[in-house]
């Protein structure tokens, strides 16, 4: 026989006494368990928390936010009676901008991952 042919072989019979070796589902369970009960461990971040949520969520915030800004700013600074509805508007469009925003940032992230 070749060496080849005796890798070949060798690979075939581990693998067969690793399937039908009783501990591996324990093994698993066990490792399973390990590593749930490391996760808990770990303290709980504030920054995490909010890498977490999806784009489509945080960009409208930013938006909202820049929106009372300029809601707040504006009739200071532009002395007319259409100054908060103008800031108002303002705020509409910037949600609307963060929510395609949000969007595009979610789909180029999950484009990103499938081609991985």
């Amino acid at each position: 026989m070749s060496n080849q042919e005796q890798e070949r072989l060798k690979r075939l019979r581990d693998k067969q006494i690793a399937v039908r070796d009783p501990l591996t589902k324990q093994r698993k369970f066990q490792r399973d368990i390990a590593v749930k009960t490391k996760r808990m461990r770990k303290p709980f971040s504030l920054s995490k928390a909010w890498s977490d949520i999806p784009h489509i969520i945080k960009s409208p915030f930013y938006g909202l936010l820049l929106g009372v800004v300029v809601l707040f700013v504006l009739p200071k600074v532009w002395n007319s009676p259409y100054a908060f509805l103008t800031g108002a508007g303002v705020t509409l469009i910037f949600i609307i901008f963060g929510l395609i925003l949000g969007n595009t940032l979610d789909i180029r992230d999950r484009i990103r991952d499938n081609l991985k």
